[in-house]
């Protein structure tokens, strides 16, 4: 046995195969795009490519890893367990949906289930964002049980989007209260303004906070919200169309800190 695993990231929307050490230290990766095993050192060549064996496909180039950037080497010696990339839109709602599905017969939906429903559909929009320069994060865990439902990070800046289920309801916005149908208002206006607050705090750079909502059949604002930009869920890809706020090379760095669940710990 050589001790080593096969952990499975994305990256620009491609998946890579990063081979990884039982510490989480990575020691090679394969990249299907190219048909390449790069390696960070030779000596377990052979190790490697026995590892990989089961998801190679066809012929591969064996070689060492190309000069990594700042943002790379800090992604190859982020531990699995600690790299926020894998989670998928709703990834604390469906773990707390699995440990806990409530009652089977009930006379209202559960409504974790229609906020779950709501982040997927923001994270599928997301998602596809990826191929015009941006990085996306879900379900971004904070101290106390909160999260920022998706982190945005590309040209346009960095933007914390929170989804709100609103199918077939009428929207009321009266900042900092937003109501949907006939339920009671609520602050919430103030709870997306504070996760972007605390993700500022945590990448030192100014995250912008998104409501979006997602199959609202319209939307009444009576007190414009302040900083908080206002979207459907079909009109997310507009932000895709932002620009002029931070370089490649600076989207890839904040996006290797963001990733790593330690920045989020303090915040």
């Amino acid at each position: 046995m050589s001790g080593l695993r096969v952990v499975p990231t994305w990256r620009h929307g491609q998946e890579r195969l990063h081979v990884c050490l039982t510490d989480g230290r990575s020691i090679a990766w394969y990249d299907r795009e190219t048909a390449r095993v790069n390696l960070l050192g030779d000596d377990r060549r052979q190790d490697v490519l026995d590892a990989l064996a089961p998801f190679l496909t066809g012929p591969v180039t064996v070689g060492p890893a190309p000069v990594p950037t700042r943002s790379e080497l800090a992604l190859l010696s982020l531990h699995p367990d600690d790299d926020l990339a894998p989670n998928r839109p709703g990834e604390a709602l469906l773990i707390a949906l699995d440990r806990a599905p409530g009652p089977s017969h009930r006379v209202r939906a559960d409504p974790r289930r229609r906020a779950l429903a709501a982040e997927r559909a923001v994270g599928e929009a997301l998602d596809r964002l990826d191929g015009a320069g941006w990085y996306v994060l879900h379900s971004v865990p904070l101290p106390g049980g909160d999260r920022v439902h998706h982190l945005m990070i590309g040209p346009g800046g960095l933007y914390a989007v929170h989804a709100l289920y609103a199918r077939k309801q009428r929207v009321r916005i009266a900042d900092p209260l937003v109501a949907v149908g006939r339920r009671e208002p609520r602050p919430l206006l103030r709870r997306v303004r504070s996760d972007a607050d605390r993700a500022s705090y945590a990448l030192t750079a100014e995250v912008r906070p998104v409501l979006a909502l997602v199959g609202a059949a319209g939307v009444t604002v009576t007190a414009p919200p302040r900083e908080v930009r206002v979207v459907r869920d079909e009109e997310l890809e507009h932000l895709a169309r932002l620009g002029g706020v931070l370089k490649p090379a600076d989207a890839r760095a904040l996006h290797a800190v963001a990733r790593d669940r330690r920045t989020w710990e303090r915040v």
